[in-house]
């Protein structure tokens, strides 16, 4: 809280905002994890590297490193979509270090402490202001991306829309990994979502990612448990 009183939000987070984003509705219409204003909220970028370890059993980065090795190619430009404050995006750079790294969310707030982060780590990383459903990167500029904890805070709609842009972005044989709660197990367990105030997460339960995928035209779908109540989904551009 004494970090939190002494940044000039309004100053850092000015190089981030981009004038052509417009914030959708159903983004500012929630308070995620109850906080005010969600993620357009400074506390919420404060508090969330404190918070996501005790919704992610047995370990945050445990399960991070288990996306990692499901990674099966060697990129050369990588897209970290709703990257938060960076954990997944970092890691990305360590491993793949000569690959060209993208971290993209909505949240200023969010990016901010994400670049703090990886200047922390000496690392050289991209981050940009954008919608993950609508993004102005250029299409087939992508080997592989990666969507982290990401669906559950979406309409299911806005899901199935960021699996189109992700197909439009990737080059061929390009790959899409998705980290987040298995929808199966999560239907049975509306408690937590309560718990930690998802308002999307009853209904991203209710979906199918693998269904969506296919539909959308992804091919080698692959997906597995992990963690409890988590998955981790693999699939590729043909």
């Amino acid at each position: 809280m004494r970090w939190y009183k002494t940044i000039n939000w309004e100053q850092v987070t000015r190089s981030y905002q981009s004038d052509k984003i417009s914030y959708p509705s159903y983004y500012t219409s929630v308070n995620y994890h109850g906080i005010q204003n969600g993620y357009l909220n400074p506390i919420a970028a404060i508090t969330y590297d404190i918070i996501t370890p005790l919704a992610t059993l047995p370990s945050e980065q445990w399960l991070r490193q288990s996306l990692l090795k499901t990674i099966t190619i060697k990129p050369i430009k990588i897209l970290d979509l709703g990257c938060g404050t960076g954990t997944n995006t970092i890691n990305l750079k360590t491993t793949f270090p000569k690959a060209e790294v993208m971290g993209l969310d909505l949240s200023p707030y969010m990016l901010a402490i994400a670049d703090k982060k990886s200047r922390i780590n000496q690392q050289e990383i991209i981050w940009k202001q954008g919608l993950a459903e609508s993004t102005d990167i250029s299409s087939y500029s992508c080997d592989l991306i990666t969507i982290s904890l990401l669906f559950h805070e979406v309409p299911n709609k806005i899901s199935q829309a960021i699996l189109k842009e992700s197909l439009r972005l990737l080059k061929p044989k390009g790959q899409l990994i998705i980290l987040n709660a298995n929808q199966q197990r999560l239907r049975y367990l509306k408690w937590l979502t309560k718990l930690f105030r998802e308002p999307y997460s009853f209904t991203y339960a209710q979906g199918n990612i693998r269904e969506w995928l296919e539909k959308i035209g992804f091919q080698t779908i692959k997906s597995k448990p992990i963690g409890g109540i988590y998955q981790i989904t693999s699939a590729y551009k043909l």
